[in-house]
């Protein structure tokens, strides 16, 4: 754990003695039984296998080949010419690449064109909000989930974790973008990019030590299970604070916002038999999927840290330091996941983020006058202000690209 402090790796060890054995060991604490029905999805029918046991098998063998026969260089080389999503695929990717994306690129049949329109609009006025749930919360989060903490840290992606935010800020950003399914856009060119990643992430992995001494028994990585998870640590955790925060939403930017994301997992390659079809079916889903699997892991701290640390880093010179970061993030996700991703506390921001916000958050509303925002909300404005330009900004000049080595060492 380089790098780390003294103070973290007690933090840490503290976390994880609280979970024994069975945190350090195992990918989270035990999984209940899948018990959601299809009905409750976008396809409205289904077989209703435990996506546990559902990957990706298509891609999965395409990108197999792809990397044992020694493509990757020119895949990604011809990946980089993709930008927009109404742009022909480049001429020169490999012929079976070529054939699967052109059909990867293509919207269910039940995408609404008018839903993604309204989501557009949604995230153009909400884009604070989201952008910071997404981001930070959804952050924090992905790394208290055993098995996706594991599968970054070990993956080529856990070696480098500034690039490795800046690629994850790609999608993230087209999925928000104005322009996000409009043919000038780029969320499906970054969808389809994300759903080739995690196709080699599924052949490179097993083949880490690291990765295989703590999977818990998972032999294959990225499950749809684990992919669901992950798009409930997303879309469902940033609806719950919406309404939590009290932020004014009409059901045509509650259902379109979920569209938004409906379409999003199909182009990553969930099916639509665990697509939730409404918000009570992704709650549903949710409280099945990702609430019961939250733990600690050492892989989770160490990322923890390393973002946390990039973020103050970036804000630091408009006056931000790393203890309010600490607590906004703390503040976004609780203090249980908090304390399992090693955060440390701050009392003194802790609370003052906690007076302030839902002021700040009702003033942006239009419900309270603007006397009755404390003057320290505007520190915490900035922050979250910075924290936006870092992250919409740290894409600049990278590309999501197919690995074909696991992290070093």
């Amino acid at each position: 754990m380089d790098g780390l402090s003294r103070r973290r790796v007690l933090l840490a060890s503290g976390a994880l003695g609280a979970f024994g054995t069975l945190s350090v060991a195992s990918p989270a604490r035990a999984r209940s039984l899948w018990t959601w029905a299809p009905s409750g999805s976008v396809a409205g029918e289904g077989a209703g296998v435990d996506p546990e046991w559902v990957w990706d098998e298509e891609v999965d063998r395409l990108v197999a080949a792809v990397i044992d026969r020694g493509d990757v260089p020119r895949a990604n080389t011809e990946l980089r010419k993709w930008t927009r999503n109404d742009q022909p695929l480049p001429s020169g990717l490999p012929a079976d690449l070529r054939d699967f994306m052109e059909q990867a690129r293509r919207l269910p049949s039940w995408a609404d064109r008018g839903k993604l329109e309204t989501a557009a609009d949604f995230n153009e006025t909400r884009g604070l909000y989201l952008n910071l749930l997404n981001g930070v919360g959804g952050g924090m989060l992905s790394t208290a989930i055993p098995r996706e903490a594991r599968a970054v840290y070990y993956s080529k992606g856990g070696a480098d974790m500034e690039d490795r935010v800046a690629k994850t800020s790609l999608l993230g950003f087209a999925v928000g973008d104005l322009n996000a399914y409009r043919p000038d856009g780029d969320v499906i060119v970054q969808a389809v990019k994300t759903r080739l990643v995690h196709a080699a992430v599924r052949h490179l992995l097993p083949q880490s030590p690291g990765w295989s001494r703590t999977s818990g028994g998972q032999t294959i990585p990225i499950s749809q299970a684990d992919m669901m998870v992950t798009w409930h640590s997303l879309p469902t955790y940033t609806m719950r604070k919406l309404l939590e925060w009290k932020v004014p939403l009409t059901s045509a930017e509650s259902a379109a916002y979920l569209h938004l994301w409906q379409v999003t997992a199909h182009l990553l390659g969930i099916r639509d038999e665990y697509i939730p079809a409404t918000w009570d079916d992704a709650n549903a889903q949710s409280r099945q999927v990702l609430d019961p699997i939250l733990a600690p892991t050492r892989e989770g701290v160490e990322l923890t840290d390393i973002l946390l640390r990039q973020l103050a880093e970036q804000t630091s010179p408009g006056g931000i330091d790393r203890p309010l970061v600490n607590a906004l993030a703390r503040y976004l996700v609780g203090g249980q996941v908090a304390d399992w991703d090693g955060i440390p506390r701050e009392p003194f921001w802790e609370r003052a983020i906690a007076t302030a916000w839902p002021k700040l958050v009702a003033f942006r509303e239009k419900l309270i006058p603007l006397p009755l925002v404390p003057p320290l909300a505007w520190t915490i404005d900035e922050a979250i202000r910075q924290y936006i330009l870092f992250y919409l900004t740290k894409g600049q000049g990278t590309h999501i690209e197919i690995p074909d080595t696991n992290r070093p060492g």
